[in-house]
């Protein structure tokens, strides 16, 4: 009897986390695509394009959601969010901004290249994308949910 207390006070949803993880696994397989077509035998060009840059950003975008998603399904239900909780998610977002700013900015006009002209993906976005996988990971490190103190 005590047992099955102690059960229902750490359940965790098994179904978000596979949800989650199958979310992310996807995004980074996308992530992968956009960042090495060649892996598959669809690089057409030398130069990293619009489109690839749109596919990795996607894919890093499914990535940061299913990495959240996975990691919201293992909190407990009753606890309260910390405070470095808080800061990764934040930074998670934060991250995943700058890397989409910076893989496409000549896109959104302030890159090194004209519009007019195609989108050349530079060592300048490569180092922002960097920095911003960067603060992704470092917030992921900070939400996760055995690492804060308990409430």
């Amino acid at each position: 009897m005590n047992n099955n207390v102690s059960k229902s006070n750490h359940k965790y949803s098994r179904r978000r986390i596979n949800v989650g993880l199958g979310l992310t696994i996807a995004g980074f397989l996308i992530f992968l695509l956009g960042a090495d077509p060649d892996l598959v035998g669809l690089d057409r060009s030398p130069y990293i394009g619009f489109v690839q840059t749109a596919v990795f950003s996607t894919g890093l975008a499914m990535l940061c959601l299913g990495g959240y998603l996975s990691f919201k399904a293992c909190q407990i239900a009753s606890r309260i969010q910390s405070l470095a909780q808080d800061i990764g998610v934040r930074l998670v977002a934060t991250g995943y901004l700058i890397s989409l700013i910076s893989g496409m900015a000549d896109v959104f006009g302030f890159g090194t290249q004209s519009w007019p002209a195609l989108p050349f993906f530079g060592p300048r976005q490569a180092a922002g994308v960097i920095v911003g996988e960067i603060i992704i990971a470092i917030g992921f490190i900070l939400y996760m949910p055995f690492l804060s103190t308990k409430a």
